[in-house]
């Protein structure tokens, strides 16, 4: 059974997200999970800040992925150093149509086309704090659990019928 769905109802789904993004944010996903990170979108961190992609390894290295998906998109950002207090990685993703070479070198880069996606260059790494590490480790699994409950409430009812 499918318990969460991409329909127009969808609260990960808000709007702000183009369709590039989108493909971008499936791609990166992809590649997170076969290499099997739990990845969880649009997750707001404890300064107010929502991370596009945050993901967690089986060893507990949290990286953050922010989707850019035109070069208007990045000119713009000026949040995503923020990032860097919350994570051990920062990556930025992006698709084919972006010039890669616009992207910091103290981050790392993905490249998506919405099947999947390649990582052009590793992040650099600047380990949290372990009393950060087990607030975003927390908010993380809260927030997961949270949004499982819900799919599946709306799927079944919070009462197990239609």
């Amino acid at each position: 059974m499918t318990l969460l769905s991409i329909a127009a109802n969808n609260p990960l789904l808000d709007g702000r997200q183009s369709v590039n993004a989108l493909l971008v944010r499936r791609g990166v996903q992809i590649l997170l999970n076969e290499m099997r990170y739990a990845v969880l979108p649009e997750l707001t961190l404890a300064s107010g800040r929502r991370a596009d992609l945050i993901a967690i390894s089986e060893k507990g290295e949290i990286w953050i992925v922010e989707v850019k998906s035109s070069l208007e998109d990045f000119r713009t950002d000026r949040k995503w150093p923020d990032y860097r207090h919350h994570c051990d990685r920062l990556f930025f993703a992006t698709h084919p149509d972006v010039p890669t070479d616009i992207f910091p070198e103290e981050c790392g880069l993905i490249l998506s086309d919405g099947r999947g996606a390649h990582l052009l260059r590793e992040a650099p790494l600047h380990t949290l704090p372990a009393a950060r590490r087990k607030a975003v480790t927390l908010s993380f699994s809260r927030t997961a659990a949270q949004r499982l409950m819900h799919a599946e409430w709306a799927a079944v009812g919070p009462m197990g019928g239609p």
